[in-house]
């Protein structure tokens, strides 16, 4: 198989573009897990403190508490 056909089956077909857009996907999720591993192993003793936040906090949840 040469590069001329590689290039037009990833770029010139549906079936081609669908493969593309998978591959890319597979590689950024291997990526992010790889990185969020690396993360949670550096920062592995981090406490809480009234400074963090969260991306699902909610905080009227703690504002109706109060």
């Amino acid at each position: 198989m040469d590069f001329d056909a590689l290039y037009h089956f990833f770029f010139q077909t549906y079936a081609g573009l669908g493969a593309l857009v998978g591959i890319f996907l597979v590689a950024t999720l291997l990526v992010s897990v790889v990185l969020e591993r690396r993360t949670r192993k550096r920062f592995k003793n981090h406490e809480k403190t009234e400074d963090d936040w969260s991306f699902f906090d909610d905080d009227d949840d703690e504002e109706a508490s109060k």
